[in-house]
């Protein structure tokens, strides 16, 4: 009985359980973990010691470093209650974002691990930054752009992207809610006479109907109460055939973000706003996943593009 009792408490505590979860499959080191579930790692190894302590978890040494995986040998009651704890977190949003973060750690290690050609890329990469900066990829890449587009950039905050494709476009619309956001984007874009700032949201676009070529809403749509009206918006401003690219999060539990930055959204089902898009005449979906960033502390990313079907 006093077993069960301490395997209960063991499991009580949530920062275990998500640990355990990323455990159960792969074994990881205390920085990886770290980078995973975006924790201190004088955190993390608190918690590891507890579980090792309890049963649940096998330390591997090499060298001077550590390597954990969860111990299933910890008995089959244990096992019982691991299992009704683990179907309850699997189903969180929380369990997909720690298991993007593996995926994006393992796929780092297997970069360093590649001896003589990993050793080259990363002093490639420092060698070129040292000599070029790292300004350079970005226009070169959108070069490919056909030069005569109009670009609206929908909650264009502080105007970033409306530097970086004025060079390219034939003109580009700024628009924001906030009006110290277009006054620092005006500083910045005043050089570029192609860059025409709006004041306004995405449910009452400063747009006229088929003005825009292409049309970027880039970590906005979350601040949006109505996205049906968003949508139909985007719809409206885009010419037949252009395309409207969204980049958000996805669905995620950090009920903070609402009560701290104002969001209306907790993230998105991208299979709820392709919906949302096809019942106002958007197609031609394409949906995708950024890989988590290694400093990045914020839930995982998509980038959905979608077209203005030919009337």
């Amino acid at each position: 009985m006093a077993d069960l009792q301490q395997h209960l408490s063991t499991l009580a505590e949530p920062v275990r359980v998500r640990l355990l979860a990323a455990l159960r499959s792969e074994e990881l080191g205390v920085g990886e973990l770290t980078r995973i579930l975006q924790l201190p790692q004088s955190t993390i190894s608190r918690h590891l010691k507890a579980l090792q302590n309890a049963g649940w978890i096998l330390r591997r040494s090499a060298g001077t470093a550590g390597w954990y995986r969860m111990d299933t040998d910890v008995g089959q009651a244990a096992m019982e209650i691991w299992a009704v704890v683990f179907r309850d977190f699997e189903s969180s949003n929380q369990h997909g974002e720690d298991q993007a973060r593996i995926t994006a750690a393992l796929a780092a290690r297997r970069m360093d691990s590649r001896t003589f050609f990993g050793r080259m890329h990363t002093q490639w990469d420092t060698l070129r930054t040292q000599l070029f900066g790292s300004d350079f990829a970005l226009p070169t890449l959108l070069s490919f752009l056909p030069g005569d587009l109009v670009f609206a950039d929908l909650g264009c905050g502080t105007g970033e992207a409306l530097a970086w494709l004025s060079p390219v476009s034939g003109r580009v619309i700024g628009v924001d809610l906030e009006q110290g956001m277009l006054d620092a984007a005006a500083e910045r874009t005043r050089d570029l006479p192609n860059v025409d700032l709006r004041h306004g949201g995405l449910e009452a676009l400063p747009l006229q109907d088929a003005e825009a070529d292409a049309v970027l809403v880039m970590l906005v749509l979350h601040h949006v109460p109505n996205l049906e009206l968003a949508f139909s918006e985007l719809r409206r401003v885009l010419k037949p055939g252009g395309k409207a690219v969204i980049l958000d999060m996805h669905a995620h539990d950090r009920e903070d973000y609402r009560l701290g930055m104002g969001h209306a959204h907790l993230g998105f089902d991208t299979q709820h706003l392709i919906t949302l898009a096809n019942d106002v005449g958007l197609a031609s979906f394409n949906c995708r996943d950024l890989p988590p960033q290694p400093d990045a502390n914020g839930p995982p990313l998509f980038v959905l593009t979608v077209t203005a079907q030919q009337s």
